[in-house]
């Protein structure tokens, strides 16, 4: 689902998607991508910042709430509070304009490798083996690709937040250097940068620590990185 004001753009986007393969909706607006949505959720979404009414970020902001469809976000400035504020906000990737689109692309067919499995835990028959790694009152499987609540019930996380959840889970009481992290969880794969590591560290934090202030499972080393310490360790 390519979204953006632009309608060259989305145009131009969906013939060449469409040209490799990819089924592709556009939406000029939020009100058309709501109206999109009720019929079907898309497996990606090209979520444009700036448009009139309401912008990228507030929508990215309302659908993390309730779904998580993987969101490549498009700015027209190469900004960095840009692109921290749509890390923060749940966007799995960004890019910015303007931009060729064989990267696009590129970025596209790497959101979806990551992309962990989309259906509720409820609709999911429980594995034979599994590899579960406890995360504070949280566990991780690394199998199903799932964040599981005590009772059970599954929590949304994002492909790029599952994978940063695997690299600390494959590496338990190790001090991980940010660009250790890029490499493990990023694949160094698009421009990434440390900052997001920060960006997605708090996220997670608010997800797996009883107080997201005061972590006790995903710690920080000044001047180092972080480190992953299991429950009972």
């Amino acid at each position: 689902m390519v979204v953006d004001d632009e309608a060259d753009l989305r145009i131009m986007v969906a013939e060449y998607l469409s040209r490799h393969g990819f089924t592709v909706r556009t939406a000029a607006d939020a009100r058309e991508l709501d109206a999109c949505m009720t019929e079907a959720s898309p497996d990606l979404l090209i979520l444009d910042v700036n448009m009139p009414g309401e912008d990228g970020f507030s929508i990215a902001r309302r659908l993390r709430a309730s779904s998580d469809v993987p969101i490549l976000m498009l700015t027209a400035a190469d900004e960095v509070v840009d692109r921290v504020v749509g890390l923060e906000l749940g966007a799995d990737d960004y890019l910015t304009k303007p931009f060729d689109l064989r990267e696009l692309r590129a970025r596209i067919q790497t959101v979806l490798r990551r992309r962990p499995h989309s259906r509720r835990a409820d609709e999911l028959p429980a594995p034979r083996s599994s590899t579960l790694v406890r995360f504070g009152e949280l566990r991780l499987d690394l199998d199903a690709q799932r964040l599981l609540r005590p009772d059970g019930t599954e929590l949304s996380l994002t492909a790029m937040e599952f994978d940063l959840l695997a690299a600390f889970a494959r590496n338990p009481n190790r001090v991980l250097s940010r660009e250790r992290l890029l490499d493990l969880a990023h694949r160094r794969e698009g421009d990434v940068f440390d900052r997001s590591i920060d960006v997605r560290v708090t996220r997670l934090r608010r997800k797996v620590e009883r107080d997201p202030a005061k972590p006790q499972v995903i710690k920080t080393m000044r001047g180092a990185g972080y480190m992953f310490v299991p429950s009972g360790s």
